[in-house]
């Protein structure tokens, strides 16, 4: 018995160790619903499962001491959620199938942080990066992790607006500074010349050389003029005050009151008809007076 015992703990070791699981199970012996689970790597997983995969709000702790608490899909981070990493930066915001994907805020070791879109694991889309050293930021477009497009670079005095390709500024832009005036010119990439003793194979990026054409006063922004209603549309215009010189202030006289003046010409007309009708009468009956004159002056042919 002694010897078979033995063969028996041997051939135990060989096994592979598959984990540990405490919690619920549905029918089929998945785990389903809440449990704890030690995998083979010693990584540590506490939350939700379905079907016998993690699924929904989850405690993941890596043996590396990295940290993730967040949601789950089928075993993958997927949906919100923060990744606390082991070299101190940290990742909050959204995920799909494992990967940082949509809106998020990463803090990085040395407290520089970027604020924005996220695809596929990269820095995409419109981002803010903010430089703690100095002060400084980006606010601009990313693609595939890099600086590229039209965006901002603002400092403490003074920023620049321009176009970006490679973390590098290109092609026109300006310089705004608080003094009030900008700096307009053009950036231009240079090779830059090997020192001696170099390796040939050692090769340079170009460094971006600013060239300024001109200085000009600040430009203030100025919003849009709203469009104009149709005519119908607009209530009447109110009289605007009037002034009485330059720098003096403005006198407001009060207005007539015009609510009798139509009843008024009313009257009026009324009374010039009226008199209009009383003169041809007189002037038909004065003509009339007269006819009867002239035939009791005139001679009767017939006596």
């Amino acid at each position: 018995m002694s010897d078979d015992s033995e063969e028996y703990d041997e051939e135990e070791e060989k096994l592979p160790y598959l984990g540990e699981y405490e919690g619920e199970r549905n029918e089929e012996g998945e785990r389903h619903g809440y449990g704890k689970a030690i995998l083979p790597n010693g990584d540590v997983y506490e939350g939700q499962y379905a079907h016998g995969k993690r699924h929904g709000q989850g405690t993941y702790k890596f043996k590396n001491r990295s940290r993730y608490i967040g949601e789950y899909q089928d075993n993958k981070k997927h949906g919100k959620g923060t990744f606390f990493y082991a070299d101190g930066s940290q990742y909050e915001g959204d995920w799909v199938n494992d990967e940082k994907h949509g809106f998020g805020v990463y803090h990085y070791p040395n407290n520089d942080t970027y604020t924005g879109e996220w695809f596929a694991g990269q820095r995409h889309g419109q981002g803010t990066y903010f430089y703690a050293e100095t002060g400084s930021k980006y606010v601009g477009t990313w693609v595939n992790g890099q600086q590229e497009g039209a965006a901002e670079l603002i400092h403490q005095k003074h920023r620049y607006q321009g176009k970006f390709m490679g973390k590098n500024p290109v092609g026109p832009g300006k310089y705004i500074f608080d003094i009030g005036c900008e700096q307009h010119g053009e950036y231009e990439l240079k090779e830059m010349e090997e020192e001696e003793g170099e390796e040939e194979e050692s090769v340079k990026p170009p460094v971006p050389i600013w060239k300024a054409k001109k200085i000009t006063p600040l430009t203030l922004y100025t919003p849009p003029l709203p469009e104009v209603p149709p005519q119908s549309d607009i209530p009447p215009a109110q009289e605007e005050p009037q002034t009485s010189g330059v720098g003096e202030k403005a006198i407001d006289q009060p207005l007539p009151d015009n609510s009798g003046t139509d009843d008024a010409e009313k009257k009026a007309k009324e009374n010039l008809e009226s008199l209009m009708t009383e003169d041809i009468k007189q002037v038909s009956a004065e003509e009339e007076e007269e006819e009867k004159g002239r035939q009791s002056q005139s001679p009767n042919l017939n006596e």
